[in-house]
């Protein structure tokens, strides 16, 4: 059995698209709020906080609605189709009461766009878990953690694709010294990447036939499955089943507590720490970013031999580890020095190690027709866990001192590995061939 390795690139359009959006949304919303609008950094971190406050409710509500929807064109599709357009169409709203309220302000155009915002917020948030549900109605249990890792790669692309565009159209020999910056282009041109890639998406990936025939797949291998049917069209976990998604859940949250800690505080931790600017902080994430990308693919390989719990327990050993010596590092040195930047890496590679093989082990746990739903619970866990963390992390520094980053960092992965020690079911582990033999075309 192989994994059809064109068919995962197409279906991780969709994630392209979202990761596309949500880079640009990190980098020019706030610099909006802020800059045009004038809101202080509480407000605005609120606000910017608001998309997961609403995925809290929308991801598992829309996988699971998408799990009962049948339509001529599949069950996810519908919810991915129509959230992109609403966000297609609202996302250009934006920049134009963005120009029009800096030319003439008004209260009733900040109240517009803040609620255009969460109009728009409320789009992406119908069609994230059906999007991600996607690939694992297409592809068989023992081959998703290597068909996850090109999806995570897709993102990646989605994400690399929008810094590329937005360093070349927005250098600063154009925005320095402006009192305002027109991001009409940005706006546009993302939106044209998302109509562009769910398009292709839609136009090359037939939902419902690929769904029958690994549904067919699956069917001859009831080994593969941990859930038993209730005989209402529903699923039952077993005790044991149910208790090691608890764990795993509760495993998800604390090291995105830690995780997204760092990518959250580094930025202003350097600056108080070492007294560095802007330019080394974003250069060491930008190498952990790196890090992650070239590691996905291999990452997926190595489950398929040893195992998805391993290989997450190694990347949680090694990421807590890379906290520890990124403590001892920026609180010994006043300058960002290339060993950090090898850390850094290594942070990137232990993050592929976790972020690949946590949600495939999450849906190994379901039977298939609950596939929406338990992709909810594993975004419910992972966005509990990053609406807590910057109020959490920030009260701690500003309580204690900045140096509490890196530990209370290292302190929260170390945890996820002791609830990790009681996850005894959702790994899967084939004889994988390696390198690209194991992406050949999957025998139908």
């Amino acid at each position: 059995m192989k994994l059809n390795n064109r068919r995962t690139v197409l279906v991780g359009l969709a994630f392209l698209s979202i990761c596309a959006f949500w880079q640009m949304y990190d980098n020019v919303v706030p610099l909006i709020l802020t800059r045009t609008f004038h809101m202080n950094e509480s407000l605005s971190g609120v606000i910017m906080a608001a998309d997961n406050i609403l995925a809290l409710f929308l991801l598992p509500y829309f996988g699971a609605l998408s799990d009962r929807t049948d339509t001529r064109i599949g069950k996810r599709m519908p919810y991915i189709l129509f959230g992109t357009g609403c966000a297609v169409v609202l996302l250009n709203i934006l920049p134009m009461l963005d120009n029009s309220y800096y030319a003439a302000p008004t209260p009733a155009k900040q109240a517009a766009f803040v609620v255009i915002l969460g109009l728009l917020l409320i789009a992406m948030g119908t069609y994230r878990s059906p999007a991600v549900a996607l690939m694992p109605d297409v592809t068989p249990k023992p081959l998703r953690s290597k068909a996850n890792a090109i999806i995570n790669l897709m993102g990646a692309v989605g994400g690399i694709i929008y810094l590329g565009i937005a360093a070349a159209a927005y250098p600063n020999s154009k925005t320095e010294g402006l009192a305002h910056v027109d991001y009409q282009l940005l706006f546009v041109v993302v939106s044209a990447i998302m109509f562009t890639a769910v398009g292709a998406l839609f136009l090359t990936i037939k939902e419902p036939e690929l769904t029958a025939r690994n549904r067919a797949l699956e069917e001859k291998h009831p080994e593969w499955n941990l859930a038993e049917d209730d005989g209402s069209g529903g699923e039952v976990l077993p005790t044991e089943v149910k208790k090691s998604l608890g764990f795993l859940l509760a495993s998800i949250a604390l090291w995105f507590i830690g995780y997204n800690g760092i990518t959250t505080w580094f930025t202003t931790y350097v600056a108080e720490v070492m007294g560095q600017g802007l330019g080394g902080a974003s250069t060491c994430l930008l190498i952990a970013t790196a890090g992650a990308i070239v590691s996905y693919i291999p990452i997926g390989v190595l489950a398929s031999k040893i195992g998805r719990k391993k290989t997450i327990q190694g990347g949680i050993i090694l990421l807590a580890s890379c906290f520890g010596l990124g403590y001892f590092l920026t609180t010994t040195s006043k300058v960002i020095t290339p060993v950090m930047f090898v850390v850094f890496a290594l942070v990137g590679l232990a993050w592929a190690a976790i972020n690949v093989n946590s949600l495939p082990m999450v849906v190994e746990m379901c039977k298939g027709s609950d596939i929406g739903k338990f992709t909810g619970y594993y975004y419910t866990a992972s966005m509990a866990a990053q609406v807590v963390t910057p109020v959490l992390a920030g009260t701690l520094m500003r309580a204690i001192d900045y140096r509490i980053l890196f530990p209370y960092a290292a302190f929260f992965v170390l945890m996820s590995f002791m609830t990790m020690l009681m996850v005894r079911h959702g790994d899967s582990r084939t004889g994988a061939k390696t390198g690209l033999e194991a992406y050949e075309e999957m025998d139908s």
